[in-house]
């Protein structure tokens, strides 16, 4: 997770594996718990990001963000965003994997990116947010596989284009709303602090008009999602752009429910199983109770 420091007041915190958190707040003994438990409920189903549903799961990624402004759009009347959230950023120990399975991963880049390459139109109905696509020069991902995975999550009919209020199109040239941006640790740890956030070279964060992803996270994901890799980026992918919509945290709304995506599910599931989309299957919006 990500400390806020006293430079800036202006991120938002996120829940889960790659957010970062406030200043003096400890998140080593619970964090450890919760992942444990989570890797148990993570032999349970996935909703798969390259098709429909086989099952409910993927733990939700918190993350925080910090932003001079934010978009007017409108959150489903079942769940009204939070006007106040504070800055915010998602923490994520790096799981445990075997030595050979672990891919090399640099601790730090030179700061520059590449932007994928192309785009298309818009999808969703509504207010038409353009984003990039950048990944860092000089680490071992395709810009053009990275949009491609990009592009499915906010297209799915159970992401946030289901609200009837959100629309996205990339671009890859001329002004965007936002960026997601792949890159090191450092990378991340750099950007981030700029706007007061310690993301520890570990967790992902939302600031300004990037989407910041630690190339860590991409590549290894948690123990949860050890397995459903690809789910995993769903849920960072959601869960930021949830934010930048608006949205803050919630709780789990019961045992045996899915958990939202805004929920910060690393930090415990509390009874509720793994999700990675805002929306079900027949466009119900899931959410739970509001969280300061």
């Amino acid at each position: 997770m990500t400390t806020r420091t006293a430079r800036s007041s202006r991120g938002r915190r996120r829940g889960g594996p790659s957010h970062a958190v406030a200043r003096g707040r400890s998140y080593q003994g619970p964090l450890w718990g919760a992942l444990a438990a989570l890797t148990v409920l993570g032999a349970a189903g996935f909703v798969a990001v390259d098709g429909g549903s086989s099952g409910t799961g993927v733990r939700s990624e918190p993350t925080e963000r910090a932003r001079s402004g934010r978009l007017g759009s409108t959150a489903p009347t079942s769940a009204p965003p939070s006007a106040s959230a504070p800055p915010s950023a998602s923490a994520s120990p790096s799981p445990r994997t075997s030595p050979t399975s672990t891919p090399d991963i640099p601790a730090t880049g030179p700061g520059t990116f590449i932007t994928a390459a192309g785009g298309g139109g818009a999808v969703g109905s509504g207010t038409v947010l353009r984003y990039r696509v950048d990944v860092e020069t000089g680490i071992n991902l395709s810009p053009t596989d990275v949009a491609r995975q990009v592009d499915r999550i906010l297209a799915d009919p159970r992401g946030w284009t289901a609200d009837g209020r959100s629309a996205f199109e990339r671009v890859s040239s001329g002004p965007a709303d936002f960026a997601v941006r792949v890159a090191t640790p450092g990378t991340v740890d750099r950007i981030c602090g700029e706007y007061g956030l310690d993301t520890g070279g570990e967790v992902n964060c939302d600031v300004g008009k990037n989407v910041m992803v630690n190339l860590r996270r991409w590549l290894l994901a948690t123990p949860v999602y050890a397995h459903r890799v690809k789910d995993y980026r769903a849920l960072i992918v959601n869960h930021e752009v949830g934010h930048f919509l608006g949205h803050g945290h919630v709780g789990c709304p019961g045992a045996g429910r899915p958990a939202p995506v805004m929920m910060q599910q690393i930090k415990g599931m509390h009874g509720c199983l793994p999700n990675v989309w805002p929306y079900d299957d027949r466009g119900r919006y899931v959410t739970g109770p509001a969280l300061s």
